[in-house]
């Protein structure tokens, strides 16, 4: 099988080295993803232990569709019946950037149309639609008059853990959060410290990742245990998978973790999604200014994502430039840290005045953003 995991613009390197870590085969990377081989063993593994993966398809059929008659034909001759049965829900998400169609609803219908066409003809009966929460998720990417279908593994993007029990302005998606660690470089047995952590979530991911805690073990259930396929082999395939990743997860961390914010409600969410994903215990949660932060230990590394400032009326803008300028002061009170910091405001980069050792750019949603790596002197 070949199979395709999608990431956030700009952490596509990320994810290609989670994946060579799991010794998969054939790992290429692309643009907002990368490329493995393998049986769909290889596919649930890594819906089980990659941090920085959005979606992990497996690819079924790449045909040419420059309109609806072609679509429906393209769609008509993969194998249905091999991944859906008469009772087996589904969906289609359809992304489309063609000529010929338009429509990203009319296309997902088209291949609708085909998928319960086939398994009517073969099964005697078709199956039910579910658009909120099928048994299996089809994906249509149409662009250029070439179609591609695939499955969703997970069946909804694997950034949500399952651990999001409560909610800030503007929370990092997690799967972006362990980007960052990952492309900042910042190592598990060193002191941590979020002193803008907002929802938590880049404390959290430092956490799990430190003690080895797999994200599909976090999630309460994932889209392929629901196929038909899934009973036999696959089922104890994936019984065997977790259990070891169980084995490998340690205890605590082995360094401390803190997270601060100004926000009383910030840091009641991120408590709350703290003990939703099993990591209360390692990090340490509590009120601060930024501004007035001072080292608490020889080393260790600073990651934060300070706020952007897009679209502010002026006075708060010179609010914000106040801001980095005082987190400019606070991070060189930290001598011989590292700060791995996600700006979105070049400002930011003006008032840090250091040079980074790493300046990557990658996409927070919409928002072009860089990473920053400092060595603190």
């Amino acid at each position: 099988m070949r199979f395709y995991a999608t990431c956030a613009k700009g952490t596509e390197g990320a994810l290609r080295r989670e994946l060579s870590a799991l010794r998969l085969h054939g790992v290429t990377g692309g643009r907002g993803g990368v490329a493995f081989e393998g049986k769909l063993e290889a596919g649930m593994r890594v819906c089980l232990w990659s941090r920085t993966a959005m979606r992990v398809l497996v690819q079924l059929a790449s045909f040419p569709a420059p309109d609806a008659d072609a679509l429906y034909g393209g769609a008509r001759s993969v194998d249905w019946t091999e991944w859906l049965t008469a009772r087996t829900t589904l969906a289609v998400d359809a992304t489309v950037s063609s000529s010929g169609i338009t429509h990203s609803q009319f296309a997902a219908l088209k291949v609708k149309d085909a998928v319960v066409d086939v398994l009517r003809e073969k099964l005697g009966s078709r199956p039910d639609v579910d658009p909120r929460d099928p048994d299996v998720r089809i994906v249509l990417h149409l662009a250029r008059d070439e179609a591609q279908l695939a499955l969703d593994l997970a069946g909804e993007p694997l950034h949500r853990r399952g651990y999001r029990a409560a909610m800030t302005e503007a929370p990092l998606k997690e799967t972006l959060a362990a980007s960052i660690l990952a492309l900042g470089r910042v190592p598990l047995d060193r002191p941590f410290v979020d002193p803008m952590c907002g929802s938590g979530t880049l404390a959290i991911e430092q956490a799990l990742a430190a003690r080895r805690v797999a994200p599909g073990l976090v999630r309460p259930a994932l889209g392929f245990q629901r196929w038909p396929c899934y009973r036999g082999a696959p089922q104890s395939a994936w019984d065997r998978m977790k259990e070891e990743a169980r084995a490998a997860s340690l205890p605590r961390a082995p360094a401390p973790i803190v997270a601060l914010d100004l926000s009383d409600k910030a840091l009641a969410a991120a408590r709350r999604n703290a003990s939703a994903a099993g990591v209360a215990a390692d990090v340490v949660f509590e009120g601060g200014d930024v501004r007035d932060l001072q080292p608490r230990w020889p080393e260790g590394t600073l990651c934060l994502n300070p706020p952007y400032g897009e679209r502010l009326m002026e006075r708060r803008r010179l609010q914000l430039q106040g801001l980095y300028r005082g987190l400019g002061e606070a991070l060189r009170r930290h001598h011989g840290w590292h700060a791995v910091i996600l700006s979105g405001n070049p400002l930011l980069e003006a008032a840090l005045r250091m040079k980074p050792e790493i300046s990557h750019r990658l996409w927070n949603g919409p928002i072009e953003a860089r990473l920053l790596r400092f060595r603190i002197p």
